[in-house]
């Protein structure tokens, strides 16, 4: 075999850099589970999908105001804002607040962990993906 590309269980092969990494997360890695891993893949999908959606709002928001500047439409944004609160207020107490998130949470949480296995390490993996992917 060459120097280059050293046969496996060799010394050379011991001594890579991949390998004492893999040596060093040994302990963290036995920790991940399924839930985990499809919980972070879950997350940087949302947190993309979520950067499309604020785009597309954005850009939205901006046309309608050009439009609104140059006397082609009026835009009521105070009547918007009481439909948008009323269609995302579940808990009923009249304004979209960290209880609601966290209901929505909570449908979210128990759609994508159905039959999973491992689904503990789910949240984690989730949040650490959309923070991070």
């Amino acid at each position: 075999m060459s120097k280059r590309f050293p046969a496996a269980g060799s010394r050379a092969e011991d001594d890579d850099v991949i390998n004492q990494a893999i040596d060093k997360a040994k302990p963290l890695m036995a920790k991940l589970t399924f839930g985990s891993f499809v919980g972070y893949c879950s997350g940087m999908a949302t947190q993309r999908i979520a950067r499309a959606t604020a785009l597309l709002i954005g850009v939205t928001f901006i046309g309608i105001q050009i439009a609104a500047s140059a006397g082609i439409l009026t835009m009521d944004w105070n009547k918007l804002q009481l439909h948008c609160t009323k269609l995302m207020d579940v808990s009923g107490n009249g304004k979209f607040d960290g209880e609601d998130v966290k209901v929505y949470w909570k449908k979210v949480r128990t759609i994508l962990t159905k039959n999973i296995p491992s689904a503990g390490g789910f949240s984690f993996g989730f949040l650490y993906g959309v923070r991070y992917g």
